[in-house]
């Protein structure tokens, strides 16, 4: 285990479809919700039917619902889905899995975008190998203290109150105060550590470092907190809530035509969203609704070299 690994402890914050671990989804196997298309909608058969689009995963169909690329695989046997429509696809033209009325099976599929549905203009072909994640001392440095470490290192400065239940109750402390941003779990102290010592030593309370982020003044934080965690502690500053960021959330599954899944990133302070296409106009009308950079959007479809 590494810093990449480390436990965030604040509750998901996620509607999802995308495979995040909690949160409210659409039930794989049913159709994506409709969503009434805005100013902010996603790119239309006039923008976009010129183009060529690529994107690799899991293609299903079921009784449900014709050939999609699934934004979501439900974890069963058969497997669900819910994701884009594919039209064209036909499935003796690819090598396949099947169970009942099930069919799928991990391609990459190039086509064209009008908006709603991909229409193939190849024949889809095995997806390129995964990598495989960094193991052992790797880390992800997103989850690094953004505080300088005090003299001595990290270490606690009551470890009697460097416990679980410390931290847990700090948190909800925390999450009580409208400037609240998140919080998260630094285990730099796993670095370098071989992955079975790693699994043994992770989530210590006494030797990871609880990271909280508040916007606003952040003086007299630290020594607020201190009178329930006696763990190493790093308080931070940020732009937005968690309340504002949530809000913005919910406003662009409202708002936002064709949206696959959507979380609130405690590391980025920012909301993160998965769409069919990102287009520069839609960045800008996000950018331009709820400020730069507050929306972050990722594409499952992206232009085909």
């Amino acid at each position: 285990m590494s810093r990449r690994m480390a436990r965030v402890v604040v509750p998901c914050l996620t509607i999802s479809l995308a495979g995040a671990a909690c949160g409210t989804s659409t039930s794989p196997g049913e159709a994506p919700a409709k969503v009434t298309p805005s100013k902010t909608a996603a790119p239309t058969a006039q923008g976009a039917t010129a183009l060529r689009y690529t994107g690799a995963g899991t293609v299903l169909e079921n009784s449900h619902h014709g050939p999609q690329l699934c934004t979501t695989v439900a974890a069963s046997y058969p497997p669900q889905c819910a994701g884009i429509d594919i039209v064209g696809w036909d499935w003796k033209a690819v090598e396949s899995e099947g169970a009942g009325d099930v069919r799928w099976g991990r391609y990459r599929v190039v086509g064209t975008w009008d908006g709603r549905r991909l229409t193939l203009t190849e024949t889809p072909r095995p997806p390129a190998a995964d990598t495989p994640p960094p193991s052992g001392g790797d880390h992800d440095t997103r989850f690094a203290s953004p505080c300088p470490p005090p003299r001595g290192g990290w270490r606690p400065v009551d470890p009697a109150k460097a416990t679980e239940e410390a931290a847990q109750e700090t948190m909800d402390l925390a999450r009580k105060v409208p400037e609240f941003a998140g919080g998260w779990i630094d285990q730099a102290y796993l670095d370098g550590l071989p992955s079975p010592q790693a699994s043994t030593a992770a989530n210590d309370p006494a030797r990871y470092v609880l990271n909280i982020r508040f916007t606003g003044d952040l003086a007299g934080r630290e020594r607020w907190i201190r009178q329930v965690w006696g763990g190493a502690l790093c308080v931070s500053g940020a732009k937005h809530s968690e309340a504002e960021l949530r809000r913005v959330q919910r406003r662009i599954h409202e708002e936002l035509a064709g949206i696959q899944s959507s979380s609130v990133s405690t590391l980025d302070n920012r909301v993160e969203a998965l769409v069919p296409v990102v287009t520069d106009e839609l960045r800008r009308s996000l950018d331009d609704r709820y400020g730069a950079g507050v929306v972050n959007l990722e594409g499952i479809l992206r232009p085909a070299g």
